[in-house]
């Protein structure tokens, strides 16, 4: 594994031991723990595996899990499902090559265009690709410049996307870095991911403690209610799908309640 995506897969398997008391696990409290969370040998033995082997898993160090070990970790961690999936990425030893910003095929951008809903595709970092003229008309993407066509940098750092969300505005914020992390952490240290990181952490006060606490969640339908200034309180229904030509790209559907 890369180096970078080592560190990550050592600061989830900190984050979520951290998480975990002895009681939800069935171990006794013992003696006073200066940190929160579980041990690092308490987690290895819980996984059936060396303390020692565990220590450099978590510390970055160059180490390669077998899916059962894997598997293991997750029991003893109490995963969820898409934890579950995440760590099994994490200790991929796929090689990635520099990311470069996708491009939509014509077919989809015809496709969007031709839906009256709002619909809008994005790409791996999670970028603006293509929008349609009713998806215009709610975030105002015409408007933005390219660098700021972006979910996560209209939503964390942008006071109209802000105010546009209203009330729900953390809940969706806190949504979407849990949603974005599961992927950024298997391009940990690309440029393009570095900038983003930074430029969130410069324009989001909030941004820093939401990542530290390492929060994954899978991609869900839902509803959202906004608050539009000259359309008024809008509510919508929300999916996403995957576009058969590039499992990168991901479209976004509104529909109207």
């Amino acid at each position: 594994m890369a180096t970078d995506r080592r560190n990550e897969l050592g600061d989830f398997l900190r984050s979520r031991r951290e998480k975990l008391s002895p009681k939800t696990v069935g171990l006794r409290p013992g003696r006073r723990r200066r940190t929160p969370g579980l041990r690092r040998e308490e987690v290895a033995e819980l996984a059936g595996i060396g303390v020692d082997w565990y220590i450099r898993l978590e510390q970055g160090r160059s180490v390669s899990p077998s899916v059962t070990t894997v598997d293991a970790l997750a029991r003893a961690l109490r995963l969820t499902k898409v934890e579950h999936a995440h760590l099994r990425a994490l200790t991929g030893n796929a090689d990635r090559r520099a990311f470069r910003r996708e491009t939509v095929p014509d077919s989809l951008c015809r496709l969007i265009e031709s839906l009256d809903q709002p619909a809008y595709v994005t790409g791996r970092r999670w970028d603006v690709l293509a929008w349609n003229k009713a998806a215009d008309e709610v975030f105002a993407f015409d408007r933005l410049p390219e660098e700021d066509r972006n979910v996560l940098i209209c939503i964390l750092t942008l006071p109209a996307t802000r105010k546009l969300f209203g009330a729900g505005w953390a809940d969706e914020a806190k949504r979407v870095v849990a949603q974005f992390r599961a992927t950024h952490d298997l391009w940990a240290g690309d440029p393009a991911f570095v900038a983003l990181l930074e430029r969130l952490h410069r324009g989001s006060p909030e941004f820093a403690g939401w990542w530290k606490a390492h929060d994954i969640r899978a991609a869900a339908a839902g509803r959202k209610q906004l608050k539009h200034p000259k359309k008024g309180l809008l509510r919508f229904e929300h999916a996403s799908f995957q576009a058969n030509d590039d499992p990168s790209l991901k479209l976004v559907i509104y529909t109207p309640v």
